[in-house]
């Protein structure tokens, strides 16, 4: 018998909140519906009504539980481990942003109760179903790199926060939730942890120069497994409002991920070539998305998926909030 679809309900209704929402509503139906949408603010509310009126709106965080199988956490972060612990109080699933939270105690012990519970939970990581990784993968297992012997990641901003992140730039650009460690680094900690294994910070070092704002500089030295791996990462020095390299390094060779979406490999005068179905990510995104959002729907039917973990997002956590204290 085929399942029923998952009823989706979404807490918050901000950038993230918006795209997950709109890949949603143009799911197949018989996979994946939208119960509807709740946001604490009365302006988020407003502009869901003016952007997608069709979206039913809900009057509170609990109604949104209470009406879906499958609770979506688009909140800032230090209110996602309030929200998931609700739903799965109700036996909903949970599906949340990154980072789970901001306070890594809690989030360690979240991350037990869920697994003494059962509680079905995982983090939108959107790597985890991202074409361009399959790729090198797909690279790799060929033995274009030989074994792999070190990760280089390069992560860099126009400005912090990104131009279409400013209005949320009093948490964003904020030191107790926001930064661009938390929002981006986050991300390529989880792939070398997924690709590679295991992170073991070695070293750090982190620029606060203006007062109350969020990091402008890291420089990070970890292991994946037993792999070497270098992450920097600046604001200000990069006329790309969003720019990234994820180079995996081997004796025979190199391949990286260059801006979210776009595989390459580089040949042996140095020049670097994209894989034939490369795209940018603009239009790779919603691709991605519709990928983890058949996942989300394994996840609340308890079927086998490969969503980050949320044991996996805890561990990054862990690296990132060690780093954000310098």
């Amino acid at each position: 018998m085929a399942s029923a679809p998952v009823r989706l309900g979404i807490i918050g209704y901000g950038i993230m909140g918006e795209r997950l929402l709109r890949a949603a509503l143009n799911h197949d139906p018989a996979v994946l519906t939208v119960a509807g949408v709740w946001d604490p603010s009365v302006a988020a509310m407003a502009r869901l009504k003016a952007d997608l009126p069709q979206v039913v709106q809900i009057g509170s965080a609990a109604a949104v539980i209470e009406a879906c199988d499958c609770l979506y956490i688009a909140s800032p972060p230090a209110s996602h481990l309030a929200y998931a612990r609700e739903a799965f109080g109700k036996g909903r699933a949970v599906f949340c942003e990154k980072p789970l939270a901001v306070d890594v105690a809690d989030a360690e012990k979240f991350v037990a109760e869920a697994a003494k519970s059962g509680g079905r939970g995982g983090v939108n990581f959107p790597f985890a179903s991202s074409f361009a990784v399959d790729q090198l993968r797909a690279w790799m297992a060929e033995g274009v790199t030989g074994d792999v012997q070190r990760i280089d990641v390069e992560i860099g901003f126009m400005q912090w926060p990104r131009p279409w992140q400013m209005d949320a730039v009093s948490w964003l650009d904020a030191r107790a939730q926001g930064g661009f460690t938390r929002e981006v680094g986050s991300h390529f900690l989880f792939l070398a942890r997924r690709l590679f294994g295991p992170l073991s910070l070695q070293g750090h070092s982190i620029a606060y120069p203006e007062a109350e704002q969020s990091e402008r500089s890291i420089a990070v030295t970890l292991n994946a497994g037993s792999l070497p791996v270098s992450i920097s990462g600046t604001v200000g020095e990069t006329d790309k409002p969003d720019h990234n390299l994820f180079r995996i390094i081997g004796p025979k060779g190199s391949i990286r991920l260059r801006d979210w979406s776009i595989a390459e490999r580089q040949d042996k005068d140095g020049s670097w070539h994209e894989a034939p179905d490369a795209l940018p990510n603009e239009k790779m995104r919603p691709l991605v998305l519709q990928r983890q959002l058949n996942k989300v729907a394994a996840l609340t039917h308890g079927q086998a998926q490969d969503l980050a973990t949320l044991a996996e997002a805890a561990e990054v956590q862990r690296v990132v909030e060690t780093i954000l204290r310098g």
